[in-house]
């Protein structure tokens, strides 16, 4: 039987963007945090990119394309579950994030934006702190201080399990995610057409974004 599957559209310009911009953005920060690859300067700097970018993509999660939106792959306990009885099953495979993959982007945003956030408040007690440590008690910013540290291996856990699931979607399903983030198409023999929105409108966002978060460094100068 001929194969009726055919390239499909599945993710719009601005959520590739998105992920290899966190990519390189999540890399530098770790370089100039472990290795001193830039100066700590520097990690303040991509850590403000990391918090403008992060909002944008929950905004974009709401007003973005439909597979960038929240509600077209966010599901509650019951679908999680039934997916991956599923693919006990059965290797399963969706255009956009399934059930459970949804949640793992979830979950990287959160811990993401948390590892930010937090690095406005920390210090290493010696010449490193972060813009806003003088604007809380001693205590906040000690607590700050552990979350970020803590942050940094739960961050680290996630990527991992990020990688083996996409390398697992390549060898079990022969579903190239990293393709499909890169050109932003798949195969598939999908018939209703996905719903984009223009990326005009998502630089619009970004735009707005971006200068709410750069007003909000300038009291941390």
């Amino acid at each position: 039987m001929q194969d009726q599957s055919s390239s499909t559209r599945v993710w719009d310009l601005p959520t590739r963007l998105f992920h290899w911009t966190l990519v390189a953005l999540i890399a530098l920060q770790f370089a100039t945090a472990e290795f001193g690859f830039l100066s700590m300067q520097w990690h303040a700097r991509f850590g403000w990119a990391t918090i403008a970018l992060i909002a944008f993509r929950i905004v974009w999660g709401f007003a973005g394309s439909q597979t960038s939106r929240f509600a077209e792959f966010v599901r509650g306990p019951a679908a999680v579950a039934r997916y991956v009885a599923a693919m006990a099953k059965k290797p399963q495979t969706q255009l956009g994030h399934n059930p459970l993959g949804g949640w793992s982007v979830i979950a990287m945003l959160v811990c993401v934006l948390v590892q930010a956030l937090s690095g406005l408040f920390t210090t290493d007690d010696i010449d490193e702190e972060g813009p806003f440590v003088g604007s809380v008690s001693a205590a906040t910013v000690r607590f700050a201080t552990k979350l970020h540290h803590l942050g940094e291996t739960v961050l680290l856990a996630l990527i991992a399990l990020h990688v083996v699931a996409v390398l697992l979607h390549w060898l079990l399903k022969r579903d190239n995610l990293i393709g499909a983030m890169i050109t932003g198409r798949k195969q598939s023999d999908a018939s209703a057409p996905l719903r984009f929105v223009s990326s005009w409108r998502a630089l619009i966002w970004f735009a707005l974004v971006a200068a709410v978060v750069a007003v909000l460094s300038r009291f941390g100068d």
